[in-house]
Formats: structure tokens, C-alpha cells, sequence
């Protein structure tokens, strides 16, 4: 055993992922297998489980697969003691599943306010609650909800949804005061856009086309999207499902087990550059430089 290995402390121990099957719970399970520990995914997509199980299997990792809907409490309370049966225990909880739909609040409607509360919030208060006499039985352990950095700012299309990522946080944050005296941790992951299938046109990647028989300009669209993210994000790329994973692993192992209560924000700076961009030639503004405002004008 290595020195970092022992500094972990992950080896043996079993992780429960709840939306673990794809996109950044995959990308969980599959950092926390690779560290030694024994990985639980549930999901609702049966396909998608099945193949994501057989790779985490060949990969030399111990997996357990459940489909089941999250939002249905009871299937969610059957999984956790199935969980429970298979490996005699659980240690860590990442709770994965989310997501959302760009609408102007004016137009949203009761009926969207509670489907965005039951797939982002309700299941994950549950989810939660099992939890604890299975940590507080391997005499402590580690929640991992997975925010968003929508939930610390203005989401703009987004209201619904980031008002309950950001009473997630806190009610994590209060969770983990109450269970400090256990061991048990509860800390939040809040990254910002990391290109997953489940988020795929969450967010449309061009506005309207003032030319819809496409652009003679001869630019490349990769290199459009790379200046994007560049002017957008200060570490200058886009996230990828691993930066959040290695977050996860740092949250499920020993190397934070004195740290709860709080949010780690694996954005590249995103939120702390609270829309400073860094654009071309003019450097890090918040405002739009002259020269990109003439062009817009003139265009």
C-alpha cells in the first residue's frame, strides 16, 4: 500500500451512487472503484445501468447495479437495503441525479415547480435520511450531494432550479452540524456546465442565426466554442466529468475527514470570477470591450 493509498483509506469500504449509471455519476463511481472501494449504482435508465455495470466490472471494480426511480421513495428505501444486504455496509453517498429545462419563470407553472422539486430536491432529502443509520453504523462516513454552481448566483431561465440547488447546499449544510457528533460529513460538489448526455441542449450553443443558410465566414465552430469557453471560464476549458470525480474522492476519503458543511466548486474559477471574463486582447473585464460591442453593431 502505497502512501497515498493509506492517506485515502477508501480501499474495501462501499460508496452508494444514485444516478451512478452515466455523466458524472459514472465518472464517480468509476474514480471511487479505481480507488479500491466497492461501488453501488442505482439509475433509471436499464440500458444504460447494464452497460455502465459490465465496464465498471471490467475495469476490475466490485459493483452492484439497481435500476430504480429515485423520485419513488419506496424503490429508493429497497435499493439502500439491498445495498445493505449485498455488502454489509455503506460508507459513503454520492447523490447524483438532477437536472432542468431553460424557461422564463413567467411562463413556468405549479405543475413544472413541483417535477423540478421532486428531481432535484424531495428524493435527495430521502436519499439523505436512509443514509444515516447505515453511516452511523460504520461509526461515520460521507455524504456527496451534487449541486451546482447555478445554486450560488443568478440562473437567469433557470429560477426554479437554482433556488432549490441553493436550499440543497444549505440544507446540507445544517444536515452536517446535526451529524457532526457521528462522523458523518455532508459537503456539496457545485460545479458549473460539464458537457454530459444528460445535459446535451440544456443550454443552446448559438442564438438565432442572423444568416440561416449558415455561416460563408469560414469559421471553424470548434474553435468558436474553444474562444467561448476560454473568454468564459478563467482556466480557459471546459470541465470535464473527471475534475468533478476527483473532487468526489477527495470528499469520500480520509484526506477530508474534517471537513463538512461546506461546497468545493470544481468550475476552473467560474464562480469566483463572478462574471469577469477574459477576453481577447482586453484582458480580464466585466463588461463587454468596446471593440466586441462595434462589432456586434456593425455586423
Amino acid at each position: 500500500m502505497t502512501y497515498l493509498d493509506d492517506r485515502l483509506g477508501v480501499a474495501g469500504r462501499v460508496a452508494v451512487l444514485i444516478g451512478g449509471a452515466g455523466g458524472l455519476g459514472l465518472a464517480c463511481a468509476t474514480e471511487l472503484g479505481r480507488a479500491g472501494m466497492r461501488v453501488a449504482i442505482g439509475d433509471i435508465d436499464e440500458p444504460r445501468l447494464a452497460s455502465s455495470a459490465a465496464a465498471l466490472a471490467a475495469d476490475g471494480i466490485d459493483v452492484h447495479a439497481g435500476a430504480l426511480d429515485c423520485r419513488d421513495i419506496d424503490a429508493l428505501t429497497a435499493f439502500y437495503a439491498t445495498v445493505a444486504d449485498t455488502y454489509g455496509q455503506i460508507d459513503v453517498v454520492v447523490n447524483v441525479v438532477g437536472g432542468t429545462f431553460l424557461q422564463p419563470f413567467e411562463q413556468s407553472n405549479p405543475r413544472g415547480w413541483e417535477a423540478l422539486t421532486r428531481a432535484n430536491f424531495t428524493w435527495v432529502l430521502a436519499s439523505m435520511q436512509l443514509a444515516i443509520p447505515h453511516l452511523r453504523a460504520a461509526g461515520g462516513g460521507s455524504i456527496i450531494n451534487m449541486g451546482s454552481i447555478e445554486g450560488n448566483r443568478a440562473a437567469p431561465g433557470f429560477s426554479v432550479y437554482a433556488g432549490l440547488k441553493a436550499g440543497l447546499e444549505n440544507v446540507g449544510r445544517s444536515i452536517a452540524i446535526e451529524l457532526a457528533p457521528d462522523r458523518i460529513r455532508v459537503n456539496t460538489l457545485a460545479p458549473d456546465y460539464v458537457p454530459t448526455e444528460g445535459l446535451a441542449g440544456t443550454i443552446p450553443e448559438r442564438v438565432a442565426d442572423p444568416d440561416p443558410a449558415g455561416d460563408d465566414r469560414g469559421l471553424d465552430p470548434a474553435a468558436v466554442r474553444d474562444l467561448a469557453h476560454r473568454i468564459s471560464i478563467p482556466m480557459g476549458r471546459l470541465g470535464e466529468p473527471s475534475d468533478v470525480a476527483g473532487c468526489a474522492l477527495f470528499l469520500a476519503s480520509d484526506l477530508s475527514r474534517f471537513v463538512t458543511g461546506t461546497t468545493l466548486h470544481p468550475d476552473g474559477g467560474a464562480w469566483a470570477s463572478a462574471g469577469w471574463f477574459n477576453w481577447p486582447e482586453a484582458g480580464f473585464r466585466n463588461t463587454v470591450p468596446d471593440t466586441v460591442a462595434e462589432h456586434l453593431l456593425g455586423r
